[in-house]
């Protein structure tokens, strides 16, 4: 089921830098590990719709839909435009707080779970490489494919978590230079500015 080209092209794609890497090193960076967990599974989870979408066929409705996508698109740029003026805003407080609460990891969740719902490409991306993957002679192409997009799903996650717990202890080598972090942010705050731009002129 699992063969060996699909777990090495799915590993390659997970460990590309995009939008939801970047998010999660940031929020270990800035919130610590226990956060850079739920910013794992918040965009992991926003990819959910997105398979389901490959998995019904419903994305062929977003590729050959423009209207549709360029709404999908342009709320997606919106909402990483209003992350990079949240991340510079916040960089006159360089302060690390330890005492983080589970409403506050929830909303980092909802945040990560945004970011990737709202990139139509996703959907379109998903619809061009599961069927790749399915085998005839197997179980039904429903079942494969559910196989196949949790097995995305994992690896996700687990990249993401490896990518966050990495950058949260990356962190205490630079807390003792605000300056330092006060430009790591900034930085990041550009990242999604220059993301946001990538999608806004991405074609289908």
């Amino acid at each position: 089921m699992f063969s060996s080209d699909f777990l090495i092209t799915s590993l390659i794609v997970v460990l590309m830098p995009g939008t939801g890497v970047l998010y999660t090193i940031s929020i270990g960076l800035f919130e610590g590990k226990r956060q850079s967990i739920f910013a794992a599974l918040g965009c992991t989870l926003g990819i959910i719709p997105h398979l389901g979408a490959a998995i019904l066929g419903l994305s062929a409705i977003m590729h050959t839909s423009a209207i549709a996508f360029q709404i999908v698109k342009i709320i997606g740029v919106v909402y990483l435009l209003y992350l990079a003026y949240a991340m510079w805003k916040s960089t006159g407080s360089v302060e690390i707080n330890k005492d983080k609460t589970h409403k506050k990891g929830i909303e980092i969740a909802i945040h990560g779970f945004l970011i990737n719902i709202l990139n139509p490409k996703l959907s379109i991306f998903f619809l061009s490489f599961l069927p790749q993957f399915v085998q005839e002679n197997e179980t039904s192409v429903l079942v494969q494919m559910l196989l196949l997009s949790g097995m995305f799903m994992l690896m996700t996650f687990i990249v993401f978590i490896f990518y966050g717990v990495f950058s949260s202890h990356s962190k205490e080598l630079i807390v003792s230079s605000p300056k330092v972090l006060d430009k790591i942010k900034k930085a990041f705050s550009i990242f999604f500015v220059l993301l946001s731009a990538k999608l806004a002129f991405s074609d289908k």
